[in-house]
């Protein structure tokens, strides 16, 4: 091969899309060719090069080190053109874009600032639905996702949104009614979880009371609706410092004790390779990490309880807690009846 000349564009196609799935078959129904095609087109880029890219005779194809060597630049290249495409077809930032969100975060912190970008972009019409699948990163149908996960997925372009920390809440009215004087007083409330049950053992695990007794349980299918049931009333639920903080500095959300432990996965933001440098798609990815950097996020504010620790560990009488609150109410209290309304929501 002439020094300085590129080797065609169809067999490095095919080499790297053997190389990608370990297959000549799979290469194959990728590129819609035959697998007498990819064989051919490889067998034309080693012949081009003088080297042999893959070590036949095992069930799945191995690189040699040269094929290891070129594999890289090889798909970097490819992932270029594909993201320069996106930008040719999608120049503006106008148009359609559709947005995959987990739907707790999607009704409780997306939509309520929607109109922000709206106001920034007024061309981009926007496309939300309430999903946490993975799989809708290989949708065409699909820009960008916004997943609650361990942020493992692979094939596409992701960047860490946020971590989150957990810790119960109620509505007034419950604890109104049925006060928490301690972390065993939860044997008497509904435990409502947004997901298997993982995250509510962590949070009893850290406050030393798995062998407590546990009364009624109700699972749903997301934290939305975890959310939504404790605002009605139904239970108390496990909220996080990025979707309850809204509904306790409103009052409509009680936070019992100042125990908060990291949830288990995080707030990821993904989307195709290829999709990931058009306009569209870079405006509200930026948008997205702007407007949480623009939010204040804080502890929660807990209503009266601290869970104490003795230096074995082992969880102690809760006390009063008197630390100022950390997320603002909307309604100023009035020092001369402050204790009257402390006494409907003491949490003894």
């Amino acid at each position: 091969m002439t020094p300085g000349r590129l080797p065609p564009l169809n067999p490095l196609r095919a080499f790297e899309a053997t190389a990608r799935h370990g297959s000549v078959t799979a290469a194959a129904r990728e590129l819609n060719v035959t697998h007498g095609a990819i064989s051919h087109q490889i067998k034309a880029l080693e012949a081009i090069l003088d080297v042999q890219l893959f070590e036949r005779g095992a069930q799945r194809l191995k690189l040699t080190p040269q094929g290891a060597l070129l594999l890289p630049t090889v798909s970097r290249a490819f992932e270029d053109i594909a993201s320069t495409t996106a930008l040719i077809k999608r120049p503006t930032t106008s148009g359609e874009l559709t947005v995959t969100c987990v739907p707790a975060l999607l009704s409780l912190w997306l939509i309520p600032r929607m109109n922000q970008f709206t106001e920034q972009y007024p061309d981009i019409r926007l496309t939300l639905i309430a999903a946490n699948e993975p799989d809708h990163l290989r949708s065409a149908d699909v820009d960008v996702c916004v997943l609650y996960g361990h942020g493992n997925w692979t094939d596409c372009w992701i960047r860490l949104w946020t971590t989150l920390k957990l810790f119960p809440v109620a509505s007034p009215t419950l604890l109104n009614m049925r006060p928490l004087r301690s972390v065993r007083d939860l044997r008497n409330h509904v435990l409502l979880h947004g997901d298997d049950g993982r995250e509510w053992n962590t949070w009893l695990a850290a406050a030393d009371a798995t062998e407590h007794a546990r009364g009624a349980q109700h699972f749903m299918s997301d934290a939305r609706l975890s959310t939504e049931a404790a605002l009605y009333g139904q239970g108390v639920a496990l909220g996080d410092t990025i979707t309850a903080s809204n509904l306790i500095a409103k009052g409509e959300l009680i936070v019992p004790f100042d125990l908060t432990v990291p949830a288990n996965n995080a707030f990821y933001v993904a989307c195709r390779n290829e999709v990931r440098n058009a306009p569209i798609v870079k405006v509200f990815i930026d948008w997205l990490f702007a407007s949480l950097e623009a939010d204040t996020i804080t502890e929660p504010q807990t209503s009266a309880r601290r869970i104490i620790r003795r230096r074995n560990g082992k969880v102690s009488a809760p006390e009063r807690l008197a630390a100022p609150p950390s997320i603002p109410t909307t309604r100023p209290r009035r020092p001369d009846r402050s204790h009257k309304r402390r006494a409907k929501i003491d949490i003894r």
